[in-house]
């Protein structure tokens, strides 16, 4: 990279910072977006006296959420690319957060999987929103950092989860939290929708904003190449880049999705926790990770602009931190609770970081920002299939063998699973490009 495009890396004097405005928004609604979602695995091992679930009804029950959520993920995809972020985030918003409250009138195992399964369907378009909103407000050299300030979002709602849904039911009652939580999801709504518009279409955004966005690679409407705009959703499937991200996001999510659904129940029923050391201790891995992927989004993007190329950027990220993702098969083996977390806590950081690069690659590999929530959206969807397989696994497992031990080891081995995949079978990391007749339709994939 010459010195001229170094300089070219920077925002201009004056320039406005509305994209940063507008990206801890979205981190604010993917907090509470994963606080919904995480605030039954806290509240449940305090329910028990009123459900009396078994681990693998518990693993059912969790597995419910993702079935909605995954079955809904293409489709939620390509609505966000129809219609945009603004609408598609606040829509889902005001979804989740009607059933997220009315998981306090849940009686039993039915209703309690029921009002789960309506609560993935409403969250299904969240992620893919905020991956398109990075994808249009930042150029390719700030996107490791904003894609991490966002997705910290998931950390930053399963940490606050833990003290605020303990302090809650200590004072009241399970069912509160349920009510408090929906509310707030509502709030967010209605700030969302005042404050969001696209670069071009937002008032506190100045030209020299909008020129350095476009100019480093922001993916917009008026930046598209043509012919990309055509390119048919369909054929998206047929990419090796897109095919190992899709796969490579499952075995992410396999490890992730211990941290959302059991860690609670491991740290009480494993490690012995009362609610008070859940509260405060079990926030320790969730914090850990939230500043891990700030750092690790910062020093991507550094290298990126000291021209380092992004497939070596993004590939090191993911491929490193799904190795040291693995390591939470050890916690399985330490004999003390410190230990433990300090384990957890480095895997959980460590996948985190991973997940950052993971939630760059459709706004790199897009061939137009109409694919861009499309791509996330395909990757989400393979990717949640661990939400459903891996609690009913994991529930299982322990009933089988009465412990977590064979869970951690299988949950780590998928992690390193992931880091191979990402290593060997992911290609280079540019937009897809296809060829085809004038409609669009592609004949041969180019650089697949």
């Amino acid at each position: 990279m010459t010195k001229t495009q170094q300089r070219s890396t920077r925002p201009p004097a004056g320039a406005t910072r509305v994209r940063w405005l507008i990206i801890w928004v979205a981190f604010v609604g993917l907090s509470i977006n994963y606080l919904d979602r995480a605030s039954l695995s806290v509240a449940l091992p305090f329910m028990g006296e009123e459900f009396e679930l078994s681990a693998t009804q518990e693993g059912l029950v969790f597995a419910a959420f993702f079935w909605a959520y995954d079955a809904c993920q293409l489709a939620a995809g390509w609505y966000v690319d129809k219609v945009g972020p603004r609408r598609s985030f606040t829509l889902a918003a005001i979804w989740w957060s009607v059933f997220t409250a009315l998981t306090s009138l849940a009686r039993g195992f039915w209703s309690l999987l029921t009002v789960r399964f309506l609560l993935g369907a409403g969250e299904s378009p969240a992620p893919s929103s905020a991956a398109k909103v990075t994808a249009t407000w930042f150029p390719t050299q700030e996107r490791g950092f904003a894609t991490s300030v966002w997705d910290s979002g998931s950390r930053v709602g399963a940490v606050i989860a833990l003290p605020i849904v303990t302090a809650i039911i200590a004072v009241f009652s399970w069912h509160a939290v349920f009510v408090v939580i929906g509310a707030l999801g509502v709030g967010w709504a209605l700030v969302w929708w005042r404050i969001y518009r696209d670069p071009r279409q937002h008032p506190r955004a100045n030209a020299a904003e909008v020129a350095y966005l476009e100019a480093g690679g922001a993916r917009t409407a008026e930046t598209d190449p043509e012919d990309a705009r055509r390119i048919p959703w369909r054929s998206l499937f047929r990419y090796r880049t897109v095919l190992s991200m899709m796969f490579g996001f499952f075995c992410l999510n396999s490890v992730i999705y211990f941290f959302i659904t059991f860690f609670p129940s491991y740290l009480v029923d494993e490690r012995g926790f009362d609610l008070l050391e859940l509260g405060f201790f079990g926030a320790i891995p969730g914090i850990f990770a939230v500043f891990s992927g700030w750092t690790g989004g910062l020093l991507a993007d550094r290298a990126i602009r000291r021209g380092v190329s992004v497939t070596r950027v993004r590939k090191t990220v993911i491929v490193g931190g799904l190795a040291g993702g693995s390591v939470i098969m050890f916690a399985a083996l330490v004999p003390e609770a410190w230990m433990a977390l300090a384990l957890l806590s480095l895997a959980y950081g460590s996948l985190t970081v991973a997940g950052t690069g993971i939630w760059s690659l459709p706004g790199d590999v897009a061939p137009s920002s109409r694919h861009v929530g499309s791509i996330g959206g395909l990757q989400n969807f393979a990717s949640n299939f661990a939400g459903i397989l891996s609690p009913i696994a994991i529930g299982a497992l322990v009933d089988a063998t009465g412990s977590f031990v064979v869970p951690l080891f299988v949950i780590g081995g998928i992690a390193l699973v992931g880091a191979l995949n990402y290593l060997l079978v992911m290609g280079r990391i540019e937009p897809i490009r296809l060829t085809g007749d004038e409609r669009g339709a592609p004949r041969q994939p180019v650089g697949a």
